[in-house]
């Protein structure tokens, strides 16, 4: 008897009917795809809020005319209609906003990656239990296309149990020479990686990683200063992964994702994360389906809808903070074994260090 392969739900979903006030905390580049995928999907999007009130005012010009500005989001959250708050600012100054957001009684998608310190992720965890709100992580990858597609088949064990998982990409990351990302270190293995972090942890499902181990080395031509190679092996009690980063991919780039499991097989292919085919094997069969939208901006519109929807339905989101602590477990003790040049257990390395280059860009 042939197997009937599942149809897979990988766009994003939209409650049924709840479209409560949104407020965004942080105006800057990124929340232009933010805006863009809620305006699309029909987010009713109140206030906009951003120490530089000019950014707030180009947001508002932008995308929502008619949301309020606030330079203090404080007065924002003395509004009793805002239900919903996307903090979208930089990591260190986050979890004090979140926490301030979670104590008037709002819910809350963080931008990623969520904390620097795991134990104070924990505390925003169970300070939302407490007041009975949502918090959940603006893990955007997991809504691209190909992402959500492999990741929603795996769920439905369609594969079966995965045993390996294989991902790399091979690309051109020196568009930071000059900004501030030339700045951060890790800027491969924590401020890109982190999605590809966290949709390993996604494919895996329950199995907990047993040891990581991460390298980083610098080419001989690359003009900006952090290392732009960088590749991590992880092992579990009966499956192995590993992700591989080549920035400084001038010529061709490429992007693969491999995941097989006791019944079988997922892969993607492309030369970006926006152009990719994927294919389903399961004995004979082989599926090659047609895959519509992009990462961004349907990506944010996945998270925010998640988190609508998961109210709605009075859930935790499956993005919720709590999950993705998991995520971060991984990339934190990535992070440290590429530093001291020795396998790490996920969840030993609590804090994050943010360790910046000071040297001169110009030297590389």
């Amino acid at each position: 008897m042939k197997l009937q392969l599942p149809e897979i739900p990988y766009l994003p979903r939209d409650p049924v009917s709840y479209r409560p006030p949104i407020a965004l905390v942080g105006c800057g580049g990124i929340t232009s795809y933010h805006l863009r995928a809620y305006r699309s999907a029909g987010y009713h999007v109140a206030a906009l809020c951003d120490l530089r009130e000019e950014f707030a005012l180009k947001r508002q010009a932008e995308f929502y005319p008619e949301a309020a500005v606030y330079a203090d989001y404080r007065q924002m959250l003395e509004r009793p209609d805002i239900e919903v708050v996307d903090v979208a600012t930089h990591p260190a100054i986050r979890p004090a906003i979140i926490e301030d957001c979670l104590r008037a009684g709002k819910h809350v998608l963080s931008q990623k990656p969520f904390v620097l310190d795991l134990e104070v992720g924990r505390k925003l965890v169970r300070l939302a239990d407490e007041v009975g709100r949502k918090l959940a992580v603006n893990q955007n990858g997991r809504w691209a296309p190909y992402f959500s597609y492999m990741r929603q088949a795996i769920t439905q064990g369609v594969i079966g149990r995965p045993t390996a998982a294989h991902l790399a990409v091979h690309w051109n990351h020196g568009w930071v020479k000059g900004t501030e990302f030339e700045r951060i270190r890790h800027l491969i293995l924590f401020d890109f990686a982190i999605h590809w972090f966290d949709i390993l942890c996604c494919f895996m499902g329950d199995q907990n990683p047993k040891r990581v181990f991460a390298s980083m080395a610098r080419t001989a031509t690359q003009q900006i200063v952090p290392p732009l190679l960088a590749q991590v092996l992880i092992e579990y009690d009966s499956a192995q992964a590993s992700l591989v980063f080549d920035a400084d991919t001038r010529h061709g780039p490429l992007e693969t994702t491999y995941v097989t499991g006791e019944l079988g097989t997922l892969s993607s292919t492309g030369v970006d994360s926006n152009r990719q085919r994927v294919s389903l094997s399961v004995g004979r069969q082989k599926r090659r389906p047609l895959l519509t939208g992009q990462w961004f901006p349907d990506g944010f519109h996945g998270t925010m809808g998640e988190l609508l929807l998961a109210i709605e339905e009075n859930r935790q989101p499956s993005h919720s903070a709590a999950d993705n602590l998991r995520s971060l477990e991984l990339c934190f003790a990535a992070v440290a074994s590429a530093e001291r040049g020795e396998p790490m257990l996920p969840g030993s390395v609590s804090q994050l260090p943010i360790i910046t280059e000071t040297h001169d860009s110009s030297a590389a």
